[in-house]
């Protein structure tokens, strides 16, 4: 099954994603962590890669895609995958599918996880981030057993320096700009489904996986 997540910054993208890669045993994958692995690999892409956010500049598609296919291509991703931050554009996009197509496979659905816009900003400016795994706590709804202490790792917890209003509501006005379009261009070849992202986790979460337990009965229905 491929996945693409799709929300505003703080829709609980990361979340959910995980939690469908643990029941479906597909990965989750997150640009922001891919791009890190790649820098981090000591290979050429990966400097190339460095060389933009350095300067911070965006990463061409080009790259983008490349890091992309070799992630894909490796054997965790046989029966799958879940992609979350990616596509951010309508031509990338257009890229991922053409990409799948040359190797004779498809997207089979993309999710948007919908919030508004002052939900996003209350979510963005109301979390803590694990220091040490990156893991996500929301001070009013995912509270950590002990105060500012990771439940998964030990970590420490802390907010990130960007997680205030000012940024938040940036970084709403570039989605729309940019990727909420992708939505449009899902929507139109059938291929999205909306979901309530204003839920509790665990409700987000169940919509989510009847859908895809939706998606896994019609392809069993049409290889039989």
């Amino acid at each position: 099954m491929r996945l693409v997540l799709l929300g505003l910054p703080g829709a609980g993208k990361g979340t959910q994603g995980e939690r469908l890669a643990e029941k479906y045993s597909i990965p989750h994958i997150s640009t922001g962590s891919l791009i890190r692995s790649v820098v981090n690999s000591g290979l050429e892409l990966g400097a190339i890669v460095n060389s933009y956010i350095a300067k911070g500049n965006l990463i061409p598609d080009e790259y983008m895609m490349e890091i992309l296919r070799q992630r894909i291509m490796e054997d965790d991703c046989r029966n799958g995958w879940i992609l979350d931050g990616f596509p951010r554009t309508v031509k990338q996009a257009k890229h991922l599918d053409e990409m799948l197509k040359r190797d004779s496979q498809a997207l089979d659905r993309a999710f948007d996880i919908r919030i508004s816009a002052d939900e996003a900003v209350s979510r963005i400016t109301n979390r803590r981030v694990c220091r040490s795994c990156g893991q996500i706590y929301s001070i009013e709804h995912s509270l950590e057993k002990v105060k500012g202490v990771c439940d998964k790792c030990g970590g420490p917890l802390y907010q990130r320096p960007d997680d205030n209003v000012e940024v938040a509501k940036h970084r709403i006005q570039v989605y729309m700009e940019q990727t909420h379009p992708v939505v449009h261009y899902y929507a139109q070849s059938g291929r999205l489904t909306g979901i309530n992202g204003e839920q509790d986790i665990d409700g987000v979460f169940a919509d989510l996986a009847t859908a895809v337990a939706a998606l896994y009965a019609q392809k069993a229905g049409e290889q039989g």
